[in-house]
């Protein structure tokens, strides 16, 4: 589905009511209570997961009593008075576009939580509010919880209204990336939102979203929500990212290849690996510093990898500085791997963080960044591996790495029987001129 243009979306979203959402959303208020919402304050949802059932469930019962207190419906808009636990989705939810319109007061912080981490900043910015050596003179809508300096910290542009009148947010996140528009204005452009929780680990896959409030009365309407495809995810990614690279397969035949070429073939614009039949197949050409951008889909159980810095023979997983595995790891065959074997780790060497993986038949997009020893794997949107080769001395016991310090090599994949399928394969290169 394509973006409607900014202008009639918004237009369309003054125009209709909680019942009557733009086409492809769903409301998430429905101007007369709280259905669908809990009460959560700021607290760590890991260690929430942690929790024995029953103290869970009483956390939030008492949570959604408080919220109860402090949130109503009132005349079709949902009030907070600047108290109480913040209003939580009961459904948790991955990519989307989400719209929200917003009315605060003098002295007022807000702000909305995504996947249950912090946060969308809603400022007062006047000089008055007090926080300006906190960055409210530079706008709300910043991620305002990233690190000092961090893409996304500050608003790009300052496109607060006034007190009194209606903000209008349309935020779109894909993997751990968000782009925020403000009343029309782009004031986040695709930026990582970092993990609040554990700044080490990358966002949760799924989780609620959560209405800030702090110190004053504030206003929401016209919330609508649209879940982004995996296709359409995936186009939004590149899309937002496509500088520099160029195509490594042309979509017709296997120009510019070697190796197993017998062993795949070309079905519907993709390379598909035969089944029962595997090898390497790899570019003709050789890369150094690279960041390599593939979609791939797994049948269950699938199994390939990328291979990266290879040499031309031997196994990837052994001779090339790595292979990135590929795999449709929630299949129960692979439960109990080493965790340096599951999909977009570096094989043997580097695990990857779990749960990432879309389900088989669809499309993944993973993209492997590497410079010198460093190698950084992002899976549909998600930074899932970031590490140093070099550093590495733990092995798969009998998983040999000789290849490990390889500074080039060809790019390519590592069939093992299965039919996993690759397209829209493309490379940039990172050398230094």
């Amino acid at each position: 589905m394509r973006f409607l243009t900014l202008g009639l979306l918004l237009l369309s979203v003054t125009l209709l009511r909680a019942d009557d959402p733009p086409k492809g959303f769903t409301p998430l208020f429905n101007g007369k209570d709280l259905t669908g919402w809990h009460g959560m304050p700021h607290y760590d949802p890991y260690a929430l997961a942690k929790l024995p059932e029953a103290e869970r469930t009483k956390l939030l019962a008492g949570w959604m009593a408080d919220a109860g207190k402090h949130w109503k419906a009132d005349g079709g808009d949902l009030v907070n008075d600047g108290n109480g636990a913040y209003l939580t989705t009961d459904k948790d939810y991955g990519d989307i576009e989400f719209l929200i319109d917003y009315k605060t007061v003098a002295k007022a912080d807000s702000g909305i939580y995504l996947r249950c981490v912090p946060q969308v900043q809603i400022w007062d910015t006047t000089k008055e509010g007090g926080k300006w050596n906190l960055g409210a003179d530079k706008g709300s809508g910043s991620l305002w919880n990233n690190s000092p300096g961090a893409p996304g910290k500050d608003a790009l542009v300052l496109a607060d209204k006034p007190f009194g009148e209606w903000n209008h947010f349309r935020i779109v996140m894909v993997g751990e990336y968000v782009t925020v528009y403000l009343n029309e204005k782009l004031v986040v452009d695709h930026a990582r939102l970092e993990n609040f929780w554990n700044r080490k680990m990358p966002l949760m896959k799924k989780g609620p979203i959560q209405l800030q409030t702090h110190g004053g009365e504030i206003r929401w309407k016209n919330l609508f929500i649209r879940e982004i495809p995996p296709t359409e995810a995936n186009e939004i990614l590149r899309k937002k990212n496509s500088a520099g690279f160029v195509d490594l397969f042309n979509g017709k035949d296997f120009e510019g290849w070697a190796g197993a070429v017998e062993e795949y073939e070309v079905k519907d614009g993709a390379i598909v690996c035969k089944p029962k039949k595997g090898g390497n197949l790899f570019t003709k050409a050789e890369y150094g510093d690279f960041t390599a951008r593939v979609e791939f889909t797994l049948p269950p159980a699938g199994n390939n990898g990328l291979a990266i810095r290879y040499p031309g023979t031997g196994l990837p997983s052994q001779v090339a500085m790595c292979e990135v595995q590929v795999l449709d790891d929630d299949a129960k065959v692979y439960e109990k791997l080493d965790p340096r074997q599951y999909c977009g780790s570096v094989y043997g060497m580097m695990p990857a963080q779990r749960g990432y993986t879309r389900t088989p038949g669809e499309w993944n997009l993973m993209e492997v960044t590497v410079k010198g020893p460093l190698i950084r794997v992002e899976l549909n949107g998600t930074r899932i591996v970031d590490g140093d080769v070099s550093k590495v001395k733990d092995y798969i016991p009998g998983h040999k790495h000789p290849g490990k310090d390889r500074l080039s090599g060809h790019f390519g994949f590592a069939g093992h029987s299965d039919p996993v399928a690759f397209k829209n394969i493309q490379i940039k290169t990172l050398d230094k001129k």
